[in-house]
């Protein structure tokens, strides 16, 4: 008797014979749920802690498999100062430890540190750039696989000649990219995690470019892959398209909206929570109740 005929006798033993059949067992299987929170912002005012703290307490109500955050996790490391921005990052993960399930996190421009121009801090700090994210949080681009699907989490950020900074996958994540692909069954459904959007109608509704520069490249990557879904943040709105039958992108909104300061291009503070059964995707737009309790602080 195989594992999986004795793991479904034992269902049905537990839960009666018309309750749980072979169907339901593979249903199970094959299907779970994961949260994606974008733009946390987290600072120690603007009542910040408080809003975050609401959102870990939706997510945990909800109990997904994990959850996947979208970059720009405090606000802000840019304009360097090491003392405050390490605050900024320790604050963070002592708050994601109330996560009740597994954090897989994504590098967004705040949470490059030392870039701008002003900062107390230059190109010389062991810190600078992706240094602090990676002090702190482990490699800013990576893989993982959950259930049958492979996730895949991009660095979308590269700085410029005038100490600013771009949406870009540069040229040693590519490679690495092509290899990790390698590594994965065509077959198998993928979701990719970006920051700065790799896809965005953005720019025909509001004009500038907020995407990936170099979009096409990555795109080129997956041309015999499955690419399912792509999650994106950055612009602080909530966004969905499917592209030609093939795969879903979501802009994520934001869980600080207009940096804790209400709502930004009229997207409520919230998160995108996902739901996979086998190779199907649904998805819902979760408040988490901050907006209301922030007017009854004003």
């Amino acid at each position: 008797m195989t594992c999986r005929i004795l793991g479904v006798l034992l269902l049905v033993l537990f839960f009666g014979e018309t309750v749980v059949g072979q169907g339901e067992f593979e249903q199970m299987e094959n299907s779970f749920e994961f949260a994606f929170l974008t733009d946390i912002h987290i600072r120690p005012d603007m009542n910040a802690p408080e809003g975050f703290q609401m959102a870990i307490d939706k997510v945990n109500q909800l109990n997904p498999d994990f959850v996947l955050t979208g970059g720009d996790l405090v606000f802000d490391a840019l304009r360097g100062n090491q003392s405050r921005s390490d605050s900024l990052f320790l604050l963070n993960k002592k708050m994601c430890t109330g996560f009740e399930m597994p954090v897989y996190n994504c590098l967004g421009n705040h949470d490059l540190f030392a870039v701008y121009e002003e900062s107390p801090e230059d190109e010389t700090h062991p810190d600078y750039k992706y240094g602090m994210f990676e002090r702190h949080f482990g490699d800013t681009y990576y893989s993982f696989n959950h259930k049958g699907w492979h996730f895949i989490v991009l660095n979308s950020l590269e700085t410029t000649e005038n100490k600013r900074y771009k949406g870009y996958i540069h040229q040693e994540q590519l490679e690495w990219l092509k290899s990790d692909l390698k590594m994965v069954d065509q077959s198998t459904p993928i979701v990719v995690v970006s920051h700065i959007p790799l896809i965005s109608t953005w720019q025909f509704v509001n004009g500038g470019v907020r995407t990936v520069e170099n979009s096409a490249a990555v795109f080129e990557l997956f041309k015999n892959r499955n690419l399912k879904l792509l999650l994106q943040g950055h612009i602080h709105w909530k966004e969905y398209g499917f592209v030609n039958d093939r795969f879903h992108y979501i802009t994520g909104g934001s869980i600080a909206g207009n940096g804790w300061k209400g709502r930004r291009h009229n997207t409520k503070e919230g998160f995108v929570y996902v739901k996979i059964n086998d190779e199907d995707i649904s998805w819902e737009y979760v408040d988490h109740g901050w907006e209301q309790e922030r007017l009854k602080k004003e």
